[in-house]
């Protein structure tokens, strides 16, 4: 059974107005493969039914259901190792010099879906920080349930498979039955929060280095615009925004400059350029 029309567009709708998220025609087949598990947690005998019953009677929590499922959630341990290691060799360098009172760095997986981004960062950080610094770490997602699991810090053989080194397994993981947990020396440092990237963002102190990696591809030029600024206004004036391979803020938001690091680039708010609020901290 496939999606009608009007079921169809009742989804791109709410997942539009919930999440920026545009998804066009021709999706009707991931959109119900997406939600087939969903109807049948909530006890639906179909997609066709589960929708049909929520367009009549409203639920907040099956409409946030849906947006969990259609959010894209693809992620693997240091996800295609170049963003990492300009990180380890250009941007720490650097912020070891200019933060030498503080001693501490901030860093924020602002799209951190089940944690292997932020916590890819923290062993990042506890290999190449000198001694005596510090960091924190931030992910954020617009998922509940990948923000839950990103807390719960605990992995299947087949995702800690993905992309780390079995030496890292070992000094970072333990054991917990037949999946593996992270450690609670590394989970220290790390902490996780519900956000969306399109709304208004709460009060925080900025960050070194952002990592907005893989998001901007699924918004329109608005919404890329949206995000870009409300995201410079939490980046330091010398910090550093990785973004993915294929996103750019050329063309978008004028305020950030493309950089090298290493093999790969990243972006730098220009001198003097207006992003609204005054940073804190």
């Amino acid at each position: 059974m496939t999606l009608s029309q009007s079921e169809f567009n009742f989804v791109a709708q709410l997942v539009r107005r919930e999440a920026s998220i545009v998804l066009a025609p021709g999706k009707e087949y991931l959109v119900e493969a997406r939600l087939i598990p969903v109807a049948r947690a909530v006890g639906a005998a179909g997609v066709n039914e589960f929708l049909a019953d929520l367009q009549r009677r409203p639920d907040p929590a099956k409409q946030r259901k849906i947006i969990d499922a259609l959010t894209t959630n693809e992620t693997s341990w240091f996800r295609d190792r170049e963003p990492f290691a300009a990180l380890t060799d250009v941007v720490l360098p650097e912020l070891v010099k200019s933060r030498s009172a503080a001693r501490k760095v901030r860093l924020w997986s602002a799209a951190s879906s089940s944690g292997q981004e932020a916590y890819s960062l923290a062993i990042t950080m506890q290999e190449n920080l000198p001694p005596g610094w510090g960091y924190d770490i931030m992910g954020t997602d617009i998922s509940t349930e990948m923000v839950k699991r990103a807390e719960t810090a605990e992995y299947s053989q087949v995702e800690v498979n993905r992309g780390l080194p079995a030496a890292q397994l070992v000094q970072y993981f333990e054991r917990a039955g037949a999946h593996w947990r992270i450690t609670p020396a590394l989970r220290r440092n790390v902490s996780f929060r519900l956000m969306n990237l399109t709304a208004p963002l709460p009060a925080m102190q900025p960050f070194d280095v952002i990592f907005l990696r893989n998001v901007l591809i699924y918004f329109d030029v608005a919404t890329k615009r949206t995000v870009l600024q409300n995201v410079a206004k939490l980046l330091r004036p010398d910090g550093w925004l990785f973004l993915g391979a294929a996103e750019t803020t050329i063309g978008i938001d004028d305020n950030y400059e493309r950089v090298a690091a290493g093999r790969t680039s990243a972006y730098r708010v220009r001198s003097g350029a207006s992003v609204g609020a005054a940073r804190r901290g």
